[in-house]
């Protein structure tokens, strides 16, 4: 997405009472507005364009979003927003938990709708956008390039991470030897500050962990401050390096 085109949203549901009004809705909001009535045919839209953003529901026949969400934020790095009617707060928990950016509860307001998108779409923005310089994040032997995305361990092999795990390793670098709270994680990461959702943080920083630490089970990197949050044990250095 630039300055001047309009940002390009994919709208999956499979009701079309709601889907098709709210794209015309979104449409008059300046929004460029695809529609997908099944995850199979957003995955096909998918292959030929990549949206900025995916507004997506969670129940729908055959595969569902949950499923979707997972290969949008590991395999297409893109943001989702979960429309939904579930209201339970163990069912928003777990959207959060495997990525997505943020959700809203079928009924909404349109306005809001609008407003988080917008929200979402200026956070992806700020975290895409490449380092100064081109910098490289060095800390205890590996290394992390903002630009290119790519993490690698201390024998220089790539890992991969997701784009939640992006923004949360993003956090702790940009804050090193700094308590994060839960509430300030959750808001830098999704963009949401709201106490009902440690337990995504938590599983976030899991996950993480699993990525770049020796011994997960005993962090050494990211360690807990009870009480207070994590905090990345560790001294970061930013490395210009030139363009390829």
């Amino acid at each position: 997405m630039n300055d001047t085109a309009p940002a390009r949203l994919l709208l999956v549901d499979d009701e079309a009472a709601l889907r098709e009004p709210l794209a015309e809705y979104l449409s008059r909001q300046g929004f460029a507005v695809s529609q997908a009535r099944s995850a199979a045919e957003a995955r096909s839209l998918l292959r030929d364009e990549k949206p900025d953003l995916v507004l997506l529901d969670i129940m729908m026949p055959g595969e569902d979003g949950l499923s979707l969400c997972r290969h949008l934020v590991e395999a297409q790095d893109v943001p989702v927003i979960f429309l939904t009617a579930r209201g339970e707060a163990t069912d928003r928990i777990v959207g959060l938990e495997i990525g997505a950016d943020d959700y809203v509860v079928k009924p909404f307001e349109p306005r809001e709708l609008v407003a988080r998108i917008r929200s979402v779409l200026r956070r992806a923005a700020r975290t895409a956008a490449p380092a100064p310089e081109n910098e490289v994040f060095a800390f205890e032997g590996w290394q992390l390039d903002p630009l290119k995305r790519r993490l690698t361990d201390t024998e220089g092999a790539v890992v991969v991470i997701s784009s939640v795990e992006f923004r949360l390793l993003m956090a702790f670098l940009e804050h090193p030897r700094q308590v994060l709270n839960r509430d300030r994680l959750l808001d830098m990461v999704q963009g949401r500050e709201a106490h009902l959702f440690d337990r995504a943080v938590d599983n976030q920083v899991s996950r993480l962990r699993r990525k770049i630490e020796v011994d997960s089970r005993n962090p050494q990197l990211i360690q807990t401050v009870w009480g207070g949050g994590y905090m990345l044990a560790a001294d970061v250095r930013r490395m210009a390096v030139p363009a390829d």
